[in-house]
């Protein structure tokens, strides 16, 4: 359903947060399997006397028994030769690609509880870095489960969004945040719906400027969408709903039977794609600031591919490098449509850097913002079991603009030592399990060098 302005879909994201995604035993649906532990990364944060070692989202152990959590050299959609051009350099078609779908468990209702602590922040930065005159920011943040009070008829039984209300307290805690980052442009998950998102935008974020809204269903069963909030216009909006990704579900997922197996694998969440457009006079006003020359008259675009991609840990690791192949071919099209596209991808990949969906978007010239970061760097971490899922990739175009020195991720109050998300309620100041990622950028075209389009990632970053 391609509509950008009528956000009538509702719905939650099938783990309820990534706590839950940590989960990695469950029906391909999800519907039934209600977040399995599975591997449970809380017990490896405190697993030290185990011989068990977290570095920057990755595991290691010296018998080599996690270290299967490593995934990497998986075949992945060439499009480099499309990305990684100077601007004025046509660029190659995309690949074609297999494709895939199912769902994830319905989230729990979120609780009003006494908070269980104050709790602990140490991932990402306590504090954000100020935005600097001349830049144009844009975020990615995962909200966990941003519903409002409003029951859909459209949704009953394991579904029935009734009481899923987004506890209070965790709504002003998630506007603190957003106020604290500051963005231009900010990439959201877990929305309920257009209207769910007003709602909250009109109720927390007054002042923000965030006149411009999109938020469309994704094709998720309970509803569940991207949006994207912006102080600049927005259009061209575009979803790709049950898009097909080739092949067929698998017989098991997992340990566990697959109830879909042979059915067609399909996008779990279409990415919602979408072009900020910065008008000409507000590009001058910070190419001033930042000390650059811009084109008289010379607007900016960047083109967004927001994504959510399934959940679930090892056991649907063939879904989420489907779909990373998939939006790959999708942002190949871009790119052979206009070849001086900025682009960027970001979101909730549900995917650490050195899994194979990862290397499917690095093998294609896209590039992450945290590209270096080191194993153990806290400050990289976006999610609260202590892993690196969410990112923000741009192509060569892009990266010509975009400025690292002020790139963080901010952190927010997480349970202490990672104690059990099932039966610890969430500590005061708790927002979401993810944690808002952001970049900034200069918004005037420059020209790509020979060396930024031949950069590979360096294996290590976010």
């Amino acid at each position: 359903m391609n509509q950008s302005s009528s956000g009538n879909s509702a719905g939650r994201d099938g783990l309820s947060g990534g706590d839950q995604r940590a989960a990695q035993s469950q029906s391909i649906t999800g519907r039934n399997a209600r977040r399995a532990p599975g591997f449970a990364w809380w017990a490896i944060c405190v697993a030290g006397a185990a011989g068990l070692a977290v570095a920057g989202g990755a595991i290691f152990s010296n018998p080599g028994t996690v270290a299967q959590l490593v995934n990497g050299g998986a075949s992945s959609v060439a499009i480099a030769q499309a990305n990684t051009p100077a601007r004025a350099q046509a660029a190659a078609p995309a690949a074609a690609q297999p494709g895939g779908k199912k769902t994830d468990a319905p989230a729990a209702p979120a609780v009003d509880k006494p908070a269980a602590s104050t709790g602990e922040n140490k991932f990402g930065r306590p504090t954000p870095i100020a935005k600097p005159a001349g830049k144009l920011r844009i975020a990615s943040y995962n909200v966990e489960n941003l519903f409002d009070d409003k029951d859909d008829p459209a949704l009953s039984g394991q579904f029935d969004d009734a009481k899923m209300l987004k506890p209070l307290e965790h709504r002003k805690a998630v506007a603190k945040a957003i106020r604290a980052v500051n963005a231009d442009v900010l990439a959201l998950q877990e929305i309920e719906s257009k209207e769910a998102l007003l709602a909250f935008r009109d109720e927390f974020l007054k002042g923000m400027g965030y006149e411009h809204v999109v938020s469309i269903d994704s094709g998720d069963d309970r509803g569940i969408e991207q949006a994207v909030l912006s102080r600049y216009p927005l259009k061209d909006e575009k979803i790709w709903k049950e898009l097909p990704l080739g092949g067929v579900q698998p017989e098991r997922v997992g340990s566990d039977r697959n109830p879909n197996a042979g059915e067609p694998l399909v996008l779990k969440r279409s990415p919602l794609r979408v072009t900020v457009s910065v008008p000409a006079t507000a590009t001058a006003k910070m190419a001033l600031e930042a000390g650059v020359e811009a084109q008289e008259g010379k607007g900016y675009e960047v083109v967004m591919f927001v994504v959510h991609h399934k959940s679930g840990g090892r056991a649907t690791e063939y879904w989420r490098d489907a779909e990373s192949k998939k939006v790959v071919e999708l942002v190949g099209e871009e790119i052979k449509a206009n070849s001086n596209a900025n682009i960027v991808v970001l979101g909730d990949f549900n995917a650490e850097p050195r899994s194979n969906a990862m290397k499917t978007y690095f093998d294609s010239g896209l590039l992450s913002a945290f590209d270096g970061a080191g194993p153990g760097d806290l400050s990289a971490v976006t999610h609260a079991s202590g892993r690196i899922i969410d990112h923000v990739l741009m192509n060569a175009n892009l990266r010509a603009e975009f400025k690292p020195e002020t790139k963080f991720v901010l952190g927010t109050p997480n349970r202490v030592n990672n104690r059990d998300w099932r039966n610890t309620p969430p500590p005061e100041g708790w927002a979401s399990d993810h944690y808002a990622v952001v970049v900034d950028i200069v918004p005037v075209d420059q020209p790509v060098t020979s060396e930024e389009a031949a950069r590979k990632p360096a294996g290590t970053g976010n």
